[in-house]
């Protein structure tokens, strides 16, 4: 059976400097692990038994990053699923886009992550190694570029 895990990208928007685009001023958060390759990710992780996908991304988030769903915005409208073998195994990935409330939230990171960035599109895709979260991120940001 795959492993099934699920996750936020989570973004703010800092105070857009005078003519700037406002996707200028969006930066997304990701998380280096404390194990294996020190990868850089959103937050995320399994599904727990009784648990729905966007409870455990929610669930995740907090235990990872120290943020509660009170100080998050889901944005509507984006679900993205990913599909990739992790040791021989299938595994599938859910994120949804949440906007932190207050762009100045402390970051509170669990001991599975040693570092965490906020980072612009062009720099958070370069810490993403993986093909499949840049494009994800990318999406994500075009998706938020369409709204505005």
């Amino acid at each position: 059976m795959a492993v099934r895990a699920c996750g936020l990208i989570i973004f703010r928007r800092l105070q857009p400097a005078p003519c700037s685009k406002v996707t200028d001023s969006i930066e997304y958060l990701l998380l280096q692990t404390s194990y294996g390759t020190h990868h850089w990710t959103p937050p995320k992780g399994h599904v727990d038994p009784g648990e729905d996908d966007l409870q455990t991304a929610f669930r995740e988030t907090q235990e990872e990053a120290g943020l509660q769903a009170s100080q998050l915005t889901l944005i509507e409208g984006y679900k993205k699923e990913l599909h990739y073998p992790v040791r021989g195994k299938p595994k599938t990935v859910i994120y949804w886009l949440a906007e932190v409330k207050d762009h100045n939230t402390e970051i509170k990171l669990s001991e599975e992550h040693q570092a965490f960035q906020w980072l612009k599109l062009e720099d958070a895709c370069k810490f993403a190694e993986y093909a499949d979260m840049q494009a994800t991120l990318k999406e994500a940001h075009q998706f938020l570029c369409s709204k505005e």
